[in-house]
C-alpha cells in the first residue's frame, strides 16, 4: 500500500513539473515566431501619414487598469461607465484576463464589436493598430508598464501612431499620456521589457490567461 502511494505521489509531482514546463516551452516558441523584423514599416508609404484619435481623456485608475480603460473608452464614446459602476456591479475585478477584458468590452459597448488579436507578429500588430487609429478608433491593448519603478501587466489605450517620427502615443490609466518609440512599444507588448517577472505571471502566459502582442480592435 505504501509503495502504491509513493508511486502515485511521484506521478503527481512529475505532472506538476512537466505540465508547466511544457506550457512555458510552448510560450517561448510562440514568442520566437512573433518577433519578426518590422523595420520595413518606416519606409512603407502606407504609414507615412501620422494617425491620432482626438478626445480621449486620461483618468487615473482607482480600481483596476481594465476598468479604467473601459471608463476612458466610455467617456470618449459619449457614455459614462465608471470604474466604480463596474466594481459595484460585480463586487470584484472582472477583467483580470485578456479574454475577460474583451468580453467586457463587447458587453459594455454593444454598438461595436471588439475582437482580440494575440501573438501577432510585430508587423501585423503595427498594421492593425494603424488601421484602427486611421478609422478613428483608439486601440485598447495589453503590455508591460512601469508603476513607481515596478513592472506590471497593464491595460492602456493607444491613441496615436506616428511612424516617421517613431512615436506611439498611449493614454495610460496610471494617469498620464505616454509617448514611446516603436522599439520600446514592441519590447513591452512582447513583455521582453518586463524585468524579473513573477512566476505566477509566467504561468499565466503559459496557460493562456494572458497573451503577448495583444490588441483589441473595436469596430
Amino acid at each position: 500500500m505504501r509503495k502504491k502511494v509513493l508511486i502515485i505521489l511521484a506521478v503527481v509531482i512529475a505532472l506538476l513539473v512537466i505540465i508547466p514546463a511544457a506550457a512555458m516551452a510552448r510560450v517561448n516558441i510562440r514568442t520566437s515566431k512573433i518577433n519578426d523584423d518590422y523595420s520595413s514599416v518606416y519606409d512603407d508609404p502606407k504609414y507615412q501619414t501620422p494617425v491620432y484619435v482626438e478626445g480621449v481623456e486620461v483618468i487615473t485608475q482607482d480600481v483596476s487598469c481594465g476598468y479604467a480603460v473601459i471608463e476612458m473608452f466610455s467617456a470618449w464614446n459619449g457614455e459614462r461607465i465608471t470604474e466604480a459602476d463596474l466594481y459595484d456591479e460585480y463586487g470584484r475585478v472582472a477583467t483580470s484576463t485578456d479574454s475577460a477584458f474583451c468580453d467586457e468590452m463587447n458587453l459594455r459597448f454593444p454598438e461595436h464589436t471588439t475582437q482580440m488579436y494575440t501573438y501577432q507578429t510585430n508587423t501585423e500588430m503595427i498594421d492593425r493598430t494603424y488601421d484602427s487609429l486611421a478609422s478613428g478608433m483608439p486601440v485598447p491593448f495589453e503590455w508591460a508598464a512601469l508603476y513607481e519603478d515596478e513592472w506590471t501587466l497593464h491595460y492602456s489605450l493607444i491613441i496615436g501612431l506616428d511612424i516617421p517620427a517613431d512615436t506611439v502615443t498611449v493614454a495610460n490609466p496610471y494617469g498620464y499620456i505616454e509617448q514611446i518609440s516603436l522599439d520600446e512599444f514592441i519590447g513591452r507588448t512582447t513583455f521582453e521589457a518586463y524585468e524579473n517577472m513573477p512566476l505566477f505571471l509566467k504561468l499565466g502566459f503559459a496557460f493562456g490567461l494572458f497573451d503577448k502582442n495583444t490588441v483589441f480592435i473595436v469596430e
